[in-house]
Protein backbone atom coordinates (compact mmCIF):
# COMPACT_ATOMS: atom_id res chain seq x y z
CA UNK A 1 0.00 0.00 0.00
CA UNK A 2 1.33 2.92 -0.84
CA UNK A 3 0.84 6.63 1.11
CA UNK A 4 0.75 8.98 -1.31
CA UNK A 5 -1.99 11.66 0.37
CA UNK A 6 0.77 14.03 1.58
CA UNK A 7 -1.82 16.60 1.34
CA UNK A 8 -4.17 15.84 4.40
CA UNK A 9 -2.62 16.02 8.44
CA UNK A 10 -3.34 12.57 9.66
CA UNK A 11 -3.47 10.48 6.59
CA UNK A 12 -0.30 8.73 6.44
CA UNK A 13 -0.85 7.44 10.06
CA UNK A 14 -4.25 6.73 9.37
CA UNK A 15 -3.25 4.77 6.42
CA UNK A 16 -0.24 2.87 8.96
CA UNK A 17 -2.67 1.71 11.33
CA UNK A 18 -5.03 0.03 8.80
CA UNK A 19 -1.56 -1.51 7.23
CA UNK A 20 -0.85 -2.81 10.56
CA UNK A 21 -4.47 -4.46 10.77
CA UNK A 22 -4.52 -5.77 7.70
CA UNK A 23 -0.62 -7.20 8.28
CA UNK A 24 0.28 -5.51 4.54
CA UNK A 25 3.33 -3.19 3.95
CA UNK A 26 3.10 0.41 3.70
CA UNK A 27 5.12 2.11 1.61
CA UNK A 28 5.27 6.17 2.79
CA UNK A 29 7.58 8.99 2.68
CA UNK A 30 5.76 11.59 4.72
CA UNK A 31 3.89 14.51 4.06
CA UNK A 32 4.14 18.06 1.41
CA UNK A 33 6.44 15.56 -0.97
CA UNK A 34 5.01 14.93 -4.70
CA UNK A 35 2.37 11.94 -4.57
CA UNK A 36 3.07 10.99 -8.15
CA UNK A 37 6.79 10.41 -7.00
CA UNK A 38 6.17 8.67 -3.66
CA UNK A 39 3.54 6.25 -6.41
CA UNK A 40 6.48 5.27 -8.51
CA UNK A 41 8.94 4.45 -5.83
CA UNK A 42 6.35 2.38 -4.04
CA UNK A 43 5.98 0.32 -7.19
CA UNK A 44 9.74 0.38 -8.32
CA UNK A 45 9.97 -1.28 -4.53
CA UNK A 46 7.21 -3.33 -4.64
CA UNK A 47 8.65 -4.74 -7.43
CA UNK A 48 11.93 -5.64 -6.12
CA UNK A 49 9.86 -7.19 -3.41
CA UNK A 50 8.12 -9.76 -5.41
CA UNK A 51 4.58 -7.83 -4.95
CA UNK A 52 2.66 -7.40 -8.12
CA UNK A 53 -0.53 -5.67 -6.34
CA UNK A 54 0.49 -2.24 -5.27
CA UNK A 55 -2.90 0.02 -4.03
CA UNK A 56 -2.22 3.52 -3.78
CA UNK A 57 -3.91 5.44 -1.17
CA UNK A 58 -4.03 9.93 -2.76
CA UNK A 59 -5.98 12.49 -1.40
CA UNK A 60 -9.80 12.77 -1.27
CA UNK A 61 -10.77 16.01 -3.68
CA UNK A 62 -13.11 17.65 -5.69
CA UNK A 63 -12.95 17.76 -9.13
CA UNK A 64 -12.78 21.58 -9.11
CA UNK A 65 -9.68 21.44 -7.01
CA UNK A 66 -7.65 22.25 -9.78
CA UNK A 67 -3.85 21.74 -7.79
CA UNK A 68 -5.17 18.08 -6.24
CA UNK A 69 -7.40 17.40 -9.70
CA UNK A 70 -3.66 17.99 -11.35
CA UNK A 71 -1.67 15.99 -9.05
CA UNK A 72 -4.02 12.94 -9.78
CA UNK A 73 -3.83 13.44 -13.16
CA UNK A 74 0.30 13.63 -13.17
CA UNK A 75 0.62 10.35 -10.95
CA UNK A 76 -1.75 8.62 -13.13
CA UNK A 77 0.29 9.82 -16.16
CA UNK A 78 3.66 8.94 -14.73
CA UNK A 79 2.53 5.56 -13.56
CA UNK A 80 0.60 4.57 -15.92
CA UNK A 81 -1.88 2.34 -13.49
CA UNK A 82 -3.56 -1.00 -14.04
CA UNK A 83 -6.91 0.20 -12.70
CA UNK A 84 -8.02 3.92 -11.52
CA UNK A 85 -10.82 3.33 -9.43
CA UNK A 86 -12.91 6.22 -8.41
CA UNK A 87 -14.58 6.36 -4.67
CA UNK A 88 -17.23 8.28 -4.07
CA UNK A 89 -20.62 8.35 -0.87
CA UNK A 90 -24.25 6.57 -2.99
CA UNK A 91 -25.75 8.93 -0.63
CA UNK A 92 -24.86 12.02 -2.22
CA UNK A 93 -27.07 10.39 -5.50
CA UNK A 94 -26.74 12.50 -8.43
CA UNK A 95 -23.95 14.63 -7.43
CA UNK A 96 -21.69 11.61 -7.75
CA UNK A 97 -22.45 11.58 -11.02
CA UNK A 98 -21.12 14.73 -12.02
CA UNK A 99 -18.53 14.45 -10.16
CA UNK A 100 -17.03 11.38 -11.46
CA UNK A 101 -18.14 13.36 -15.21
CA UNK A 102 -15.97 16.12 -14.54
CA UNK A 103 -13.26 13.66 -12.69
CA UNK A 104 -12.75 12.29 -16.15
CA UNK A 105 -12.80 15.75 -18.00
CA UNK A 106 -9.93 16.76 -16.00
CA UNK A 107 -7.87 13.63 -16.45
CA UNK A 108 -8.55 14.06 -19.96
CA UNK A 109 -7.62 17.69 -20.35
CA UNK A 110 -4.81 17.33 -18.01
CA UNK A 111 -3.85 14.27 -19.96
CA UNK A 112 0.04 14.14 -21.28
CA UNK A 113 -0.80 11.18 -23.90
CA UNK A 114 -2.92 11.51 -26.70
CA UNK A 115 -4.84 8.23 -25.22
CA UNK A 116 -5.55 9.79 -21.85
CA UNK A 117 -6.66 7.75 -18.79
CA UNK A 118 -9.92 7.89 -17.55
CA UNK A 119 -11.74 6.25 -14.21
CA UNK A 120 -11.82 2.17 -14.81
CA UNK A 121 -14.39 1.13 -12.11
CA UNK A 122 -16.32 2.56 -9.16
CA UNK A 123 -16.37 2.22 -5.32
CA UNK A 124 -19.38 3.48 -3.65
CA UNK A 125 -19.10 4.23 -0.33
CA UNK A 126 -21.93 3.84 1.86
CA UNK A 127 -24.42 1.42 -0.42
CA UNK A 128 -26.33 -0.23 2.70
CA UNK A 129 -27.60 3.47 3.05
CA UNK A 130 -29.63 3.87 -0.15
CA UNK A 131 -32.44 1.52 -0.01
CA UNK A 132 -33.75 1.10 -3.13
CA UNK A 133 -32.33 4.69 -4.54
CA UNK A 134 -29.96 2.72 -6.96
CA UNK A 135 -30.15 5.54 -10.05
CA UNK A 136 -27.11 7.29 -9.29
CA UNK A 137 -25.14 4.00 -9.48
CA UNK A 138 -26.52 3.11 -12.63
CA UNK A 139 -26.11 6.73 -13.85
CA UNK A 140 -22.86 6.68 -13.00
CA UNK A 141 -21.99 3.56 -15.07
CA UNK A 142 -23.68 4.87 -17.89
CA UNK A 143 -21.78 8.51 -18.25
CA UNK A 144 -18.61 6.46 -17.79
CA UNK A 145 -18.65 3.48 -18.97
CA UNK A 146 -16.81 2.61 -16.11
CA UNK A 147 -18.74 -0.33 -13.73
CA UNK A 148 -19.06 -0.57 -10.02
CA UNK A 149 -16.65 -2.97 -8.84
CA UNK A 150 -17.02 -2.64 -5.30
CA UNK A 151 -19.89 -1.12 -2.70
CA UNK A 152 -19.52 -0.36 1.10
CA UNK A 153 -22.17 -1.57 2.89
CA UNK A 154 -20.86 -0.98 6.84
CA UNK A 155 -17.73 0.23 8.70
CA UNK A 156 -15.50 -3.07 8.92
CA UNK A 157 -12.99 -4.58 6.13
CA UNK A 158 -15.57 -7.39 5.31
CA UNK A 159 -18.01 -4.74 4.47
CA UNK A 160 -16.41 -4.35 0.90
CA UNK A 161 -18.26 -6.57 -1.83
CA UNK A 162 -18.70 -6.96 -5.13
CA UNK A 163 -21.99 -5.12 -6.12
CA UNK A 164 -24.55 -8.11 -7.05
CA UNK A 165 -26.13 -7.31 -10.16
CA UNK A 166 -28.74 -9.63 -9.95
CA UNK A 167 -30.37 -7.59 -6.48
CA UNK A 168 -29.93 -4.24 -8.12
CA UNK A 169 -32.08 -5.93 -11.34
CA UNK A 170 -34.28 -6.81 -8.51
CA UNK A 171 -34.72 -3.62 -6.89
CA UNK A 172 -35.45 -1.59 -10.18
CA UNK A 173 -38.26 -3.81 -10.88
CA UNK A 174 -40.46 -3.49 -7.93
Amino acid sequence: MAACDTFRSGAVEQLRTHARRLQIPIFEKGYEKDPAIVAKEAIQEATRNGSDVVLVDTAGRMQDNEPLMRALSKLVNLNNPDLVLFVGEALVGNDAVDQLSKFNQKLADLSTTPNPRLIDGILLTKFDTIDDKVGAALSMVYISGAPVIFVGCGQSYTDLKKLNAKSIVKTLLK
